[in-house]
């Protein structure tokens, strides 16, 4: 997203040796020793099953929104501890303005609430905080609030939150095309310079990577519109554990599910064929 530039005060950049460690898991869990060159960079969250949580436990459906804040925050914390580098989470899709007035309502206010409540937290732990989404239609105060603490946090190092909040993967790349367009209406950009590294810087956030690991709790097995273009060659998890009752360690089970796969992003080795000596093809050759 093109941003008009902040008006939030500078921050002063603090180095790495300054944030504070992970806060450990509430019972005392521990990451696996994975090797760290084979933890995913980007990891992308589908935090779904809010509304089956509450609702099973006889709540409102933002009751379960708010019990899920905790989820998103440990699962921050648990990336830090194993390195992970971008944490992507879906917060507000393009599409759920179709839900009620009274819920959208409340996910607007909560969004508010939640990047005001967790801001010094993050900060403290070096996490970069990003907002990819849609300015149309998102409420003035949100996109405040956002970008205060795109501000605070732009020189941390650790990890980066980006917070999708009235994003759609689809939204996305009409609005880069569109841009795009009019760059080479323009004549910025010459249409056979078009290619996808061109596109790419078109997106959100050019300079985030694609995404490795794609993870969506509730046991539901589809995408959602989420990162359409990032997650070309994400390697999905799809938990059945509903989104208020994951954490760090739902997400360190779902990384040893993806350091386990052979990423080939296309390519494959050749088959080796052993010649079968009792074939006729074999006997024919003697």
């Amino acid at each position: 997203m093109r941003r008009p530039q902040q008006s939030a005060a500078r921050t002063e950049a603090r180095q790495p040796h300054e944030y504070r460690e992970p806060k450990p898991h509430a019972g005392g869990a521990q990451p696996p020793d994975f090797p760290r060159d084979l933890v995913p960079r980007h990891v992308a969250l589908v935090m779904d099953g809010n509304g089956r949580w509450a609702k099973e436990r006889g709540l409102a459906r933002t009751d379960g929104h708010t019990a899920g804040e905790a989820s998103l925050f440990d699962v921050v914390e648990g990336a830090a501890q194993i390195g992970v580098e971008y944490v992507s989470a879906y917060a507000f899709s393009t599409e759920n303005w179709k839900r009620s007035p009274e819920e959208v309502r409340f996910l607007m206010g909560f969004n508010i609430e939640t990047i005001h409540r967790r801001i010094d937290e993050m900060d403290e732990l070096g996490v970069r905080i990003r907002w990819c989404g849609r300015r149309p239609r998102l409420w003035k105060s949100v996109i405040r609030e956002l970008e205060i603490a795109e501000e605070r946090t732009k020189h941390n190092t650790r990890l980066t939150l980006a917070m999708c909040i009235n994003y759609g993967g689809r939204a996305e790349i009409v609005d880069a095309a569109a841009a795009l367009a009019e760059d080479v209406r323009a004549g910025k950009v010459d249409p056979k310079n078009v290619d996808e590294q061109l596109f790419a810087s078109y997106l959100d956030e050019p300079d985030m990577p694609d995404v490795d690991l794609f993870i969506r709790s509730s046991g539901e097995q589809r995408t959602s519109n989420f990162l359409l273009w990032q997650s070309a060659y994400a390697e999905m998890v799809f938990d059945d554990v509903l989104w208020p009752d994951f954490d760090r360690t739902h997400m360190w089970k779902a990384v040893e599910s993806y350091v386990s796969r052979d990423r080939r992003y296309g390519g494959a080795l050749p088959n080796i064929v052993t010649a079968d000596p009792a074939s006729p093809a074999d006997t024919n050759a003697r």
